[in-house]
């Protein structure tokens, strides 16, 4: 789920940064000596980034889904780095955009926690503890041990 809304994130990203770098790129204006092509031009190169990345942590998420593993520390880095992204981005959402907005950020950021903390103790070395699988600590002729 949390694969499918990033990669819907990722288009709308993309669409929204398209749009402003037309807007942009139409304006016969400068913002302190900067020419409206180099504006226009890093909007779009900055929204084809900013989805790429949405892309590459949906990935990480997919493959977590997939293979029922936890992602490794470059995929659990870039979700970590993501998750703090929605979260900055929800609290500025709320000054610009409103309470809606801030509630799809949130959302989104729920749903790739979730997905840290659902993969969290299962990197295939032992169970949730991160323990490893040992056995039980005693005699071996199953006698119990003295208390």
């Amino acid at each position: 789920m949390a694969a499918a809304v990033l990669f819907v994130e990722a288009v709308g990203i993309v669409g929204v940064h398209w749009i402003l770098g037309r807007i942009v790129d139409s304006q016969s204006m400068s913002l302190d000596g900067l020419d409206s092509d180099v504006m226009a031009a890093s909007t779009w190169v900055m929204g084809g980034v900013f989805g790429l990345y949405l892309v590459v942590c949906g990935v990480f998420l997919l493959r977590a889904a997939l293979t029922d593993r936890a992602p490794g520390r470059l995929g659990r880095a870039l979700l970590i780095a993501c998750a703090v992204v929605h979260g900055v981005l929800g609290a500025l959402a709320v000054g610009l955009v409103g309470w809606t907005a801030f509630v799809a950020m949130m959302a989104v950021l729920a749903l790739i926690v979730l997905s840290l903390v659902a993969y969290g103790g299962r990197g295939g070395r032992g169970d949730a503890t991160g323990v490893a699988d040992e056995p039980p600590a005693g005699p071996e002729s199953g006698t119990p041990a003295p208390v």
